[in-house]
């Protein structure tokens, strides 16, 4: 009996200590997402609160991707004009510098871009798909020479499929071009709204978890 007993003890000692170390490792595991997380964790209601409208935004551009395409182009614009004006301005401001001439026609060529998407923002669109087009089949050729260099791997595999679809996206683009550049472009943001959405949602979650 006094051996059983003590096998029994034994058991009850190592099972508080798992416990006690479970308990340990969980209080140590909040504090490492915490500091992951950051200022973040503090306001798990705005990343929720942002994530819900990505979502909704991306599914909206989803159902339209012709008018986000056209919207795309639109606040690209914007961006050009501004990066134009901020450029023209720094330049001027900056007497003495050797690139003031350079700088000043950059900004001009910004500008002139940002007008001509507002006035023609169908070729614009064509040129965005031709450029995700050549995005596509550049990583894949890159993705599928550093296959063969890593061949040696198992692992090689995976980087001939990720460039064969890559390569596969390209010719997909352009198997459906000019028609594709009205709602590709479109497409892919509202993807991107999604796939941002859904990340920061699940990143509030996370972070509403830790001060519960």
């Amino acid at each position: 009996m006094g051996f059983v007993d003590t096998v029994e003890a034994t058991f009850v000692i190592t099972l508080l200590e798992s416990l006690k170390m479970t308990e340990l490792n969980a209080a140590q595991i909040n504090e490492i997402r915490t500091k992951v997380l950051g200022a973040a964790a503090k306001v798990p209601g705005a990343l929720i609160g942002l994530g819900i409208l990505f979502i909704v935004l991306g599914m909206i551009g989803i159902a339209g991707q012709t008018l986000f395409s056209f919207i795309s182009v639109n606040v690209l614009g914007i961006f050009l004009f501004a990066g134009g004006l901020l450029q023209g301005a720094h330049a001027l401001k900056s007497q003495g510098w050797k690139s003031v001439g350079v700088q000043l026609i950059l900004a001009a060529l910004y500008i002139a871009a940002a007008i001509f998407t507002w006035a023609f923002p169908i070729p614009a669109l064509e040129a965005i798909t031709l450029w995700l087009a050549a995005i596509f089949f550049v990583t894949g050729l890159l993705r599928l020479i550093s296959a063969f260099q890593h061949r040696h791997f198992r692992e090689w595999f995976w980087l001939v499929l990720s460039s064969a679809i890559s390569i596969l996206m390209g010719v997909l683009i352009m198997n459906g071009y000019p028609e594709s550049s009205l709602w590709l472009p479109g497409m892919l943001i509202a993807i991107e709204l999604l796939l941002q959405g859904w990340s920061l949602l699940f990143m509030g979650l996370a972070a509403r978890s830790l001060i519960k």
